[in-house]
């Protein structure tokens, strides 16, 4: 297991779930290795005691596995104990649980003509970090009435300045030598700035390897692992997926891509 500065002491959510760090447990060789941002959660409607909403989509745990496709919500969901003087849980709206993971079969491996076997799966943050909005839903609606009601503090992680240090570079170096995989699939920007670029610098983000249909999503050979190596560049999912705020040029490429795309060329694009 990783360590991780972050979560090196016991972090939590909102009612007191831990916060988890999430790898890859499949271990035998893969053919691609995916290297995405950080690890999302599991996401639950906050409905007050007279029925109102106090927050549509309050992260709440840990994903149960890397790129988690959003099942079993509802059973996770009612196995966090709250207080009935502060409401009840239930699963957020389909859309906020497991996006990233259904994007990921569906607009990445499937295109290639791959599957999650086929796949060693890692992030830069492996770990779930408190966004702008989830902090916005904890000094608004939670921080009130864990004073009042003595609720476990939430320790959730900020997203680090640093996406990834020296050390959290060679523990995904180190993954990615045990994964066999012939090619490394980067999915947007951060990837390519916090990892690929320590190695090999001609990249640093995802316009770099260019930004027309007949430039996106072509392979690109690095021996920067000690080995030959396809670098496969790719929009991040909420591009893909057109998950919530997203740019509308790096999605219509993405859309180009697999339209063009067949389970037969991905080798040879």
């Amino acid at each position: 297991m990783p360590r991780n500065d972050l979560v090196d002491r016991v972090a939590c959510f909102p009612f007191g779930q831990q916060v988890r760090i999430l790898e890859q447990t499949d271990r035998t060789p893969k053919k691609v290795f995916v290297l995405g941002v950080y690890a999302s959660a599991v996401h639950a409607r906050w409905i007050g005691r007279q029925g109102e909403t106090l927050s549509g989509a309050l992260a709440v745990a840990s994903e149960p596995y890397i790129f988690w496709r959003g099942e079993r919500a509802d059973e996770i969901v009612a196995e966090i104990p709250i207080p009935a003087k502060v409401g009840r849980l239930e699963p957020a709206a389909a859309v906020f649980n497991g996006p990233s993971g259904k994007a990921l079969d569906e607009l990445y491996l499937k295109p290639l003509g791959l599957t999650r076997e086929d796949a060693w799966l890692c992030d830069l943050v492996p770990h779930s970090c408190m966004n702008a909005g989830q902090k916005r839903a904890m000094q608004r609606v939670y921080s009130p009435l864990r004073e009042k009601y003595d609720l476990p503090m939430p320790t959730i992680p900020e997203l680090p300045r640093v996406l990834a240090d020296e050390r959290r570079c060679a523990e995904i170096a180190q993954e990615l030598s045990e994964s066999k995989a012939e090619v490394l699939i980067l999915l947007g920007d951060q990837p390519i700035k916090w990892f690929l670029a320590r190695y090999d610098n001609r990249w640093s983000k995802l316009s770099d390897f260019g930004e027309n249909s007949e430039e996106y999503g072509k392979l690109h050979k690095t021996t920067a692992f000690g080995r030959d190596l396809d670098v496969l560049p790719l929009v991040h999912p909420r591009q893909a997926g057109k998950l919530g705020a997203s740019s509308m040029k790096w999605g219509e490429l993405h859309q180009a891509w697999l339209e063009g795309k067949t389970a037969i060329d991905w080798r040879t694009s």
